[in-house]
């Protein structure tokens, strides 16, 4: 998320969740902490989002509540797409009376007091993905989005080369640019070169095929529908968040309106060569479709010899090990699995390389340059890739969270630090009902904190001795004690052994959370620690 502000206004471009990493497991999301926006809210003018990923959009319900004044809806600009996945997320939060959702044409500007907001068409994994320019009376501020170059992909959904390059032209103050492949030479490929590699895999596959990407690549699963539909093959879709996402990209026509989808069931009692299943999980997700399918507990489907699964994505960092544990888990099932590093062509990611970054500077001609998504490694090498271009140092500016940038018609400079950092999203069903509780970091140990230590003997699949609870900042007084004999019963559910291990820190967070609501009525954060020997 940024954060524009000029004259008293602001606005704020994209408002995106981040994965825990390991330290954080027990964590579902992370989000902006926005207070600095919160105690300016009667100044913010709209949220302008760049593309439908999670990254960019997911953080739209946990923040509306906190953006939002007096119950005034919050103008929210993107592309009909965009838009259309923020609806369904605002729907089940039950808080679509506080947005006031606005579908975005490009190349046509939107007056929000000072600010002159313009959409530009890139290409990237998922459809409508939009630069956007910030036209102020000091210069053009150009937020790139996600973006690459792809002169493959059919014409509306490429990158607008005419349009940037006709702001460039006339002259960009700012460019704000992805940077997350700096570190990668030469050039992307096309997202065509997976499409090649699954139509051949599906061609030459005789039993089953079972798909996992992202749910919000609405592009791959469209090409995946018309290979399926020239094959004689039928689809179904196995994960509710693939489900939603293809609900709506159908509803808006981003998806052939004749593409083979059938419900699971009628999919499933059809000899398994005319089978073809999309789903979640390809970050390992504990309680994602394929990751059930690979541990043996999804309800319908039960994967073994003959089926073929294609993991089409890459791990976002910290997803590595529960990627390669569900991976483990479908060979061990007798599953043939193809994945990015036995097949780097079934999936191609949909940032710019260093080659194509250094074409968005001669493109657009900036003055000043600010790097503003990856790792801070890859802002470093995209500084070092403005220098090679003749962008001085005074002229390319490496954020910081907090650190606010000042640019006029002819300096840039950095600020005085302001408030930020990160809410944690804890979300805990209680009574039959999910609640969210968002937290910041530096606050835990205030709002209280218990550390569940469950050791497990894989061999045996059991439990070795009881598990270890320990509070911090919460009354004791025998809770504990309730909440571990309620973790023993559930772990001992079923009967079937151990569950895998991200399911198995859900269901321990899932049950001690549970057992301390009901005897305390309070919502300390739960942070299992779970050890296998």
């Amino acid at each position: 998320m940024t954060a524009v502000e000029y004259g008293g206004h602001l606005v704020l471009i994209d408002a995106g969740v981040k994965f825990p990493e390991e330290e954080l497991r027990g964590i579902e999301l992370l989000v902006p902490d926005v207070t600095y926006v919160q105690e300016r809210r009667d100044r913010l003018r709209a949220l302008l989002l760049t593309h439908g990923h999670e990254d960019h959009i997911g953080g739209v319900p946990f923040l509306l509540p906190l953006l939002t004044q007096d119950g005034r809806p919050l103008a929210i600009y993107g592309s009909p797409l965009t838009t259309g996945f923020v609806r369904e997320k605002l729907r089940e939060h039950r808080i679509e009376h506080l947005a006031d959702l606005r579908p975005i044409e490009p190349r046509t500007r939107y007056q929000l007091g000072p600010f002159g907001a313009e959409f530009y068409r890139v290409a990237h994994s998922i459809p409508d993905s939009m630069a956007i320019a910030l036209h102020v009376p000091v210069g053009v501020l150009l937020f790139t989005g996600d973006f690459k170059f792809d002169p493959e992909l059919p014409p509306h959904r490429r990158t607008d080369l005419e349009g940037l390059g006709a702001l460039g032209e006339a002259g960009v103050l700012a460019l704000m640019s992805d940077a997350t492949r700096a570190d990668q030479a030469g050039f992307t490929p096309s997202e065509r070169v997976v499409t090649h590699a699954l139509d051949s895999i599906i061609r030459l596959a005789s039993g089953r095929v079972i798909i996992s990407t992202f749910a919000s690549n609405i592009a791959r699963l469209g090409d995946v529908l018309r290979t399926a539909a020239r094959l004689g093959r039928r689809a179904a879709l196995v994960g509710r968040s693939l489900e939603q996402n293809a609900r709506v990209a159908l509803e808006l026509g981003y998806l052939p309106e004749d593409a083979p989808l059938a419900p699971l069931d009628a999919v499933l009692r059809l000899p398994r060569g005319r089978q073809l299943l999309l789903t979640t999980g390809s970050q390992g997700e504990a309680t994602a479709a394929l990751t059930r399918m690979a541990t043996g507990t999804h309800q319908r489907v039960r994967i073994g010899p003959g089926d073929t699964v294609v993991i089409s994505a890459t791990p976002v960092p910290g997803n590595e090990e529960t990627v390669a544990e569900t991976i483990d888990a479908l060979f061990q099932r007798g599953a043939r699995v193809i994945y990015p590093t036995l097949d780097p062509a079934v999936h191609v990611s949909g940032h710019a390389s260093r080659e194509q970054l250094r074409q968005m500077l001669q493109l657009v001609q900036p003055r000043f340059v600010v790097p503003i998504h990856g790792e801070y490694r890859h802002l470093i090498l995209f500084a070092d890739l403005c220098r090679e271009q003749g962008i001085g140092s005074d002229r390319v500016f490496v954020p910081e969270l907090g650190q606010p940038l000042e640019f006029d018609r002819t300096s840039g400079r950095r600020g005085r630090p302001v408030p930020s950092g990160t809410l944690l999203v804890d979300r805990l069903e209680v009574a039959g009902r999910e609640r969210t509780v968002l937290r910041k970091e530096g606050e835990m140990a205030e709002q209280g904190v218990i550390l569940v230590a469950v050791v497990v003997d894989r061999t045996r699949g059991r439990m070795v001795g009881d598990p270890v609870l320990a509070a911090k900042g919460f009354p004791v007084d025998g809770n504990l004690e309730v909440a571990t004999r309620a973790l023993r019963r559930e772990l001992a559910r079923g009967g079937r052994g151990l569950p895998a291990y991200g399911e198995l820190v859900e269901r321990t967070k899932e049950a001690v959370g549970r057992a301390i609501y009901q005897s305390t009525k309070r919502r300390p954060l739960i942070m299992p620690i779970v050890a296998e020997v």
